[in-house]
């Protein structure tokens, strides 16, 4: 009797769990959004500038799917810790900038 009361327990707390992906009304790029809904709206949105750039075939369906979940982990990772992918492109200008002078030299 006490392991069917635990297992129920168990599954009222998983059913839980998961039953707030379905029932959150914040959107897919709010701070209240699940991780899950974030990365799939990420896969979603380069998967379409990559279909739009005509880049998004040219690779094996494994392998775009790769780069396309590294790409967001990545956006997601920087997004975690509080750092825009805009300033990411800035430092990344900057240093480019710093190398082009450095081999103009």
């Amino acid at each position: 009797m006490r392991r069917i009361t635990l297992s129920i327990a168990i599954l009222l707390v998983a059913g839980c769990s998961q039953l707030s992906q379905f029932t959150s009304t914040s959107s897919a790029t709010g701070t209240d959004a699940s991780w899950r809904s974030k990365m799939q709206s990420c896969l979603m949105s380069e998967a379409q500038s990559k279909f739009q750039a005509g880049t998004l075939f040219t690779n094996s369906i494994s392998a775009t799917a790769d780069e396309l979940v590294s790409t967001c982990t990545q956006k997601l990772a920087l997004q975690s810790l509080g750092i825009s992918s805009e300033a990411k492109t800035t430092a990344e200008n900057i240093i480019t900038n710093l190398k082009n002078i450095s081999s103009a030299q």
